[in-house]
């Protein structure tokens, strides 16, 4: 007869304490243990990819007019470890929270798809800053920036959060704590404790806050950061311990939280495979639609000038998911709340045949047929599309044109997404460099993530991206 659960398995079902407790811990351990040696080729190209996305996003972020009010209100100690962008080399926390704003002002970082988030905008920048600063060697660098984004993506997949949580700033801090912890040298048990603190170190902010454009949305990741550095010095302190925090804070608090997908295909299923890359500067809910625009115009409207296009429409019906649905605004007063609109996208796609940056700074004086083609745009969610997530965020345009033709387009994902139409070693950097309007820039990034692994201090690398420009200002919506 086969044995039934034991004494102390049916405990740890009855306490999510314990259960989030031991999980930590076994995935501490596993970040222990890896070696960079033995991480699947698949698994290495693909962190190169998110590392040049990083580099690159963070670039183009640091030159917007938002970001330079930012730096310039922003007291910035003498240090070594850089600004990428900006010209300054700093301590590591003010470092860490300024990349970490930049990297996520423009709509442009890429995400994961189970994680519901952003594993890299969370984790990259506390350890991008801190590896600048120790000195780190390229191989323990790019162990813990893999540690990072693996810790945080699956705290993202662990955390179901209540209706109306944005994802910013909570999950994601852990992923910066056990990178940190990675780059300190910390063994498994202190690991499991700056995880653990990290866990404890979440903000609560309110999605309405990005739909509302209101750049707290964006602090939320400088906090992250800033967090999971100080979770991982705590951890190297030895004051704090592994209690399985994430069970009350990310559970019972934010949501719900399920600690066995902490580990669940823990080293076989890697969730940086699992990732997407955005070509359109805006949420990623919004993709899926501003692709069937972008079809929509290629195939039934490429022969019109942008008024023509406009005066083509009747009616623009999209129907996704439960996540997208929300981001139905058909008006919108700054560049943010612009990029968390899904007319917006639309109709953008549809005009320009790109969403770029600096659309979304336009005003209604500025772009009229933008703001009255997006006027023309309905949302709603489809239960059908809302029972196929997270597998698959699938969305449906139907246009209804003037001369009575009436065109229904559907996709499962938005493209770059893992499982459609992914961008490649081949395919990213020609996208980024096309979409920040800079190929040059992005082609010594490329050069850079080539060599990083394998220096033996990642320091002179990260700093030289410091004073390192974009010639993108029209692009982005800042001068250069």
């Amino acid at each position: 007869m086969p044995a039934g659960p034991t004494d102390a398995h049916l405990a740890r079902a009855r306490d999510p304490k314990a259960e989030a407790r031991e999980r930590t811990g076994d995935l501490a351990h596993w970040a222990a243990r890896l070696s960079w040696t033995d991480v699947p080729s698949d698994v290495r190209e693909r962190l190169c990819l998110v590392l040049l996305d990083t580099f690159a996003v963070t670039l183009a972020g640091a030159r917007t007019q938002g970001q330079r009010q930012i730096r310039a209100a922003w007291p910035q100690p003498l240090g070594d470890a850089p600004l990428f962008g900006a010209g300054v080399l700093t301590q590591v926390d003010t470092a860490a929270y300024l990349n970490a704003t930049a990297l996520v002002c423009s709509e442009l970082d890429e995400g994961g798809k189970y994680a519901k988030g952003h594993p890299a905008g969370h984790a990259f920048p506390a350890i991008l800053a801190l590896a600048a600063s120790l000195g780190s060697p390229g191989e323990r660098t790019a162990r813990a920036l893999l540690v990072g984004y693996e810790v945080a993506a699956r705290h993202g997949r662990a955390t179901a959060l209540r209706q109306g949580v944005h994802p910013h700033g909570n999950w994601g801090v852990t992923g910066a704590a056990a990178g940190c912890a990675v780059l300190l040298g910390l063994p498994a048990e202190r690991i499991a404790a700056a995880i653990d603190t990290a866990a404890g170190l979440p903000v609560a902010g309110h999605f309405d806050s990005a739909l509302d454009g209101h750049r707290v949305r964006d602090a939320w990741m400088g906090a992250a950061a800033v967090s999971g550095l100080a979770a991982a010095r705590l951890a190297a302190a030895g004051v704090v311990r592994n209690t399985g925090t994430a069970a009350l804070s990310l559970g019972t608090l934010l949501g719900a939280f399920d600690a066995d997908a902490l580990t669940e295909g823990l080293g076989d299923d890697w969730q940086i495979l699992h990732n997407y890359f955005k070509r359109h500067a805006s949420c990623s809910y919004t993709h899926p639609a501003a692709d069937l625009a972008l079809q929509l115009r290629h195939q039934h409207l490429g022969a019109l000038t942008n008024a023509q296009i406009g005066a083509a429409v009747a009616e623009l019906r999209v129907d996704t998911h439960a996540l997208a649905a929300p981001l139905n605004r058909t008006g919108w007063d700054n560049g943010l709340g612009a990029m968390f609109s899904i007319p917006y996208a639309v109709a953008t796609a549809l005009l320009d045949g790109v969403v770029a940056p600096a659309t979304a700074d336009a005003t209604g004086a500025d772009r009229p047929d933008l703001f009255a083609l997006a006027g023309k745009v309905s949302v709603a969610e489809d239960p059908e599309l809302t029972r196929r997530l997270p597998h698959e965020r699938a969305t449906r345009l139907t246009a209804v044109l003037v001369d009575g033709r009436r065109v229904e387009l559907d996709a499962p994902h938005p493209v770059g997404d893992s499982d459609h139409h992914p961008f490649t070693a081949r395919t990213l950097p020609a996208m980024l460099g096309a979409l920040l309007g800079d190929p040059a820039t992005v082609d010594r990034l490329r050069s850079t993530v080539d060599d990083l692994f394998t220096t033996d201090d990642v320091g002179p690398s990260l700093r030289a991206l410091a004073p390192l420009t974009t010639r993108t200002a029209a692009v982005l919506g800042g001068s250069a």
